[in-house]
């Protein structure tokens, strides 16, 4: 389920393993959200870099939270990702002198991001794994589909239930992307919202780390316009972009990780009584990045005169499906890969372009795990609940209540909310009581060290227990 970079590179996997493989994508393949997505793949490649140091980058990110094994397991086999995927024809940006172009962005300490066609990543990597799985006899496309249940008995996923009809399967992969446009403001699709966690958890699959919801700092503060929310590459303020306050004074680290220089924007908002700041992008090539370039001047503006006003946005949910590093979920025949599983490998706060290195780490494991799945000849019923998607008032209501500041009297309100995500949110925001990555809690300001590695997870009974992972 899922047809981005996630959903693409486990299919053709799967299939070089030699299952026969259903790719069920929601949307055209062209619509999915890794293919706008800007950020490119952290990998320590450069001589001086090490997966060492990629992996302590990660950690200080994650803010305490992060699983040690899973972070170790994506640096090292990050750079054979990048790789492989150079093997398969991904034509990444090079340096005059042939050798892999190399990015600094925000938690880095090293160069060590790899982008194609400048901030058009996204697009060269599932363009070409798109052109991969079409020419793989073994795997059979079904765009234009949507999942509306799981086809489980609460303890074996037997596959999934379609809008075209059920399909079964010794394992279902899902890849289905993120949630942060549950949030009204927000840098992705509309469609990102938290679905194969619904699915899932409504399956009997554990979800954990709701709470934590990555809010990019540069975003295109525009209300009321549809370029409202346009996300502005964390790579700009690796090549030099400066965030400047109402005076015109640049006031922050722009290249901390990205739960700092949200919170850094938000004090200066609020210090200004202003509704944003902005991003300065005077003393950049607008060849190097044209696809940002060409969004601000179609929203009207033009970073080449002036700065751009930004505000935060959400952007990538950290929780999501529990899963190990092989993608199995706590439900037996069910894996999860990408921004909808949750491994802690970003524990409270994503490094920045580790996720489409995710996607390639972990979905490698996952579709050899889920080639070999056993097959069982015990009878699942089809279940009677399907899903339903949230409405604008929810949309709202979580960005709101549950946006980059919260506290118990907004939270509590989201208990009651119809849609089951907004809910469990709003239920693991209100047992965290503390302030850590993006979760910003303005009656529990402080850290507190006891939830050091501590996270909140949900079984099928919607009750949140603390688990620590190794």
């Amino acid at each position: 389920m899922g047809g981005g970079a996630a959903g693409l590179y486990v299919a053709l996997r799967a299939a070089e393993q030699g299952a026969a493989v259903a790719l069920i994508s929601r949307k055209p393949l062209a619509e999915s959200a890794s293919y706008w997505a800007q950020g490119g793949l952290a990998a320590a490649l450069a001589p001086d870099d090490s997966p060492a140091r990629h992996a302590d980058d990660t950690l200080n990110a994650g803010r305490g939270l992060c699983r040690a094994e899973a972070v170790e397991t994506l640096a090292r086999e990050a750079p054979a990702a990048v790789e492989e995927l150079r093997e398969r024809g991904v034509r990444f940006d090079t340096e005059p002198d042939g050798s892999l172009g190399l990015a600094l962005e925000g938690g880095h300490s090293a160069r060590r991001i790899v982008h194609a066609g400048g901030a058009r990543t996204g697009r060269a990597i599932t363009g070409r794994l798109t052109e991969l799985v079409a020419a793989q006899s073994r795997i059979t496309v079904l765009e234009e589909t949507s999942a509306v249940a799981l086809w489980s008995d609460g303890s074996r996923c037997a596959g999934v239930v379609t809008d075209a009809g059920p399909i079964g399967a010794r394992a279902t992969v899902f890849a289905t992307g993120g949630g942060a446009a549950l949030w009204r403001r927000t840098t992705n699709p509309w469609g990102a919202i938290g679905a194969g966690a619904v699915l899932a958890h409504a399956a009997g699959a554990d979800l954990a780390d709701l709470e934590f919801c990555q809010f990019h700092p540069t975003a295109l503060a525009l209300p009321g316009s549809e370029y409202d929310g346009t996300l502005l590459t964390e790579a700009l303020r690796g090549e030099g972009a400066e965030l400047l306050d109402a005076s015109g004074r640049r006031f922050t680290d722009e290249l901390a990780p990205r739960d700092q220089v949200a919170e850094a924007i938000l004090d200066r908002i609020e210090a200004d009584r202003a509704a944003h700041v902005r991003l300065d992008l005077r003393s950049l090539a607008a060849e190097r990045f044209p696809n940002v370039f060409a969004a601000c001047r179609a929203a009207g503006l033009d970073p080449h005169r002036e700065p751009v006003p930004v505000a935060p946005a959400a952007h990538y949910l950290m929780g999501g499906i529990v899963c190990d590093l092989d993608g199995r979920a706590s439900l037996s025949g069910l894996f999860a890969v990408g921004e909808c599983a949750c491994s802690g490998v970003h524990g409270a706060n994503r490094l920045a372009s580790n996720s489409l290195t995710e996607c390639f780490v972990f979905g490698a494991r996952a579709a050899i795990a889920a080639a070999s799945a056993p097959s069982s000849d015990a009878p699942v019923r089809l279940p009677k609940w399907r899903f339903d998607p949230p409405t604008a008032a929810t949309r709202e209501a979580v960005w709101r209540r549950a946006g980059p500041r919260r506290e118990a009297a907004t939270l509590e309100p989201l208990l009651d909310d119809p849609y089951p995500l907004a809910r469990l949110v709003a239920r693991v925001a209100l047992d965290r009581r503390e302030s850590r990555g993006p979760h910003r809690r303005a009656d529990h300001p402080r850290r507190d060290s006891a939830l050091d590695g501590v996270h909140m997870v949900i079984g099928p009974n919607a009750q949140a227990r603390r688990e620590r992972w190794s």
